[in-house]
């Protein structure tokens, strides 16, 4: 922890020396992609010592599938080297540190690895194996026309502003960054005539970067003074069981699961921080015209404690891994998606099975969740009382629905996990599917959504 904290550091502090003398107006992208690359490995090395070898081992074998498995075929065999490697690796932790948290813990960027080792095969799949028409808006705006070259590979996979805590972030956004067309290919799509601009303005992300740095440091605090107050554990601790009725313990594991977020807030937003230092991350102007950088944004706290629905607190939780799910799994997936998305989102987390209750415990909840809200919302629009009513009710709701979801994935093993669900009544586990049945619904067979230009030629060929 010290290690990924002191690197994180001192990457936040290279990429403000790499946007200003390293920038695209002073190096040329070859010299770009190779500082980003050698400092990547050298944090790597530096955090994971021999362990680190798994991170080049599992990047040189896909480098070699990249290359030489046909365009059909590259993000199958991709996929199941990288996923198939990712497992091995977290089989061996689980047997060699049985259950332990060690600095030695090299999961987290394999994990990193994973994702934009997939993400690049299917986007170069979608690129060279699959024509225009058959593509959705967002897999033809991401697809990749040509295979990189090594340098450009290893900088995509390794470079050190997300080598350690990521996040995934598109292969062409990357690219972009690197030659200095990332920020002025935003710009473009703002009429910057219109509000009285006479050239494109140049956007500073050190704005941006201080804010997230405070809310690095607030996340920091309170991880040291409300974290390892409120463990997890305690919720299912006998004594505590005995003497706590029921409507209590519900609201202690919604604070101990509170506790337990600072952690990846301090994690995720420092990572963000750091990739906006290094000028990465700019994302467009809002209405308001304020610049924003949330690019590569990995959540989005206000939106994930006011949340009033499970998949609002989804979509707004560990936001890049959800959008790499989206893009891998679930618009490819023939059948089943929602499933298949939560068992490979469990997979890619590990092996240890509290990973497995939690996520085949959310396939319920967001199923009944979205039955719910279907059957019922639209009876609580009519006037602004109901509405507020309904909103705080979902708020609750989903918040205690999160938390019993959450808690085996902090547990791990299966005995807690099984005593906690038994505390609990399973309690969740039986709304949901008496939702689910009691509210009629119907199985709606899934089928890849036609891309926006076919379904325009069809519906001219209609006429």
């Amino acid at each position: 922890q010290i290690n990924f904290v002191a690197c994180q550091l001192f990457a936040l502090l290279a990429a403000f020396w790499f946007r200003i003398y390293l920038g695209p107006s002073h190096a040329s992208s070859a010299v770009r992609h190779a500082f980003a690359t050698l400092f990547g490995i050298y944090f790597a090395v530096f955090c994971f010592g021999w362990y680190s070898i798994h991170l080049f081992v599992l990047v040189m074998m896909n480098y070699g599938i990249m290359n030489m498995a046909s365009i059909p075929n590259i993000h199958r065999y991709s996929f199941v080297v990288a996923m198939g490697y990712l497992t091995l690796c977290h089989i061996s932790r689980i047997y060699i540190f049985h259950y332990g948290i060690l600095t030695t813990d090299f999961s987290g960027p394999l994990m990193i690895i994973t994702q934009k080792i997939t993400t690049l095969a299917c986007q170069l799949h979608d690129g060279i194996g699959r024509q225009a028409e058959e593509l959705t808006a967002e897999q033809n705006r991401l697809a990749v026309k040509t295979r990189p070259s090594l340098l450009e590979y290893l900088s995509y996979l390794l470079n050190f502003m997300s080598i350690i805590a990521g996040p995934c972030s598109n292969y062409k956004d990357y690219i972009a960054f690197i030659e200095g067309r990332h920020v002025h290919m935003k710009l473009l799509e703002v009429n910057w005539k219109q509000k009285g601009y006479d050239r494109l303005p140049d956007p500073s992300p050190t704005g941006a970067v201080m804010y997230k740095l405070c809310i690095t440091l607030v996340s920091l605090i309170l991880f040291l003074t409300l974290t390892k107050n409120f463990p997890m554990a305690y919720i299912i601790d006998n004594e505590f069981l005995d003497k706590t009725p029921f409507l209590s313990r519900l609201g202690y594991l919604y604070v101990v699961t509170q506790a337990a977020k600072p952690k990846y807030y301090f994690a995720w937003t420092l990572a963000d921080a750091v990739n906006n230092a290094a000028g990465y991350g700019f994302s467009g102007v809002d209405e308001s015209g304020t610049f924003r950088w949330d690019l590569l944004s990995n959540l989005n706290i206000w939106n994930i404690e006011t949340a009033t629905s499970f998949k609002m607190y989804i979509e707004n939780w560990n936001i890049q891994t959800a959008a790499w799910l989206k893009r891998v799994c679930y618009d490819r997936a023939p059948w089943y998606p929602t499933a298949l998305t939560f068992v490979l989102s469990a997979l890619w987390h590990g092996i240890y099975p509290g990973y497995y209750f939690t996520f085949l415990t959310g396939i319920l909840i967001t199923l009944a969740a979205r039955t719910v809200r279907n059957s019922c919302r639209h009876y609580f629009l009519s006037t602004v009382p109901l509405k507020i009513a309904y909103d705080v009710v979902t708020w609750v709701v989903t918040q205690l629905a999160v938390c019993y979801t959450v808690a085996p994935f902090v547990m791990l093993a299966v005995e807690p996990t099984i005593k906690f669900y038994k505390s609990m009544y399973f309690h969740m586990h039986i709304l949901s599917i008496l939702a689910l049945l009691v509210l009629r619904i119907r199985p709606q067979a899934h089928s890849i959504r036609k891309p926006q230009n076919q379904a325009m030629q069809n519906s001219v060929k209609s006429k």
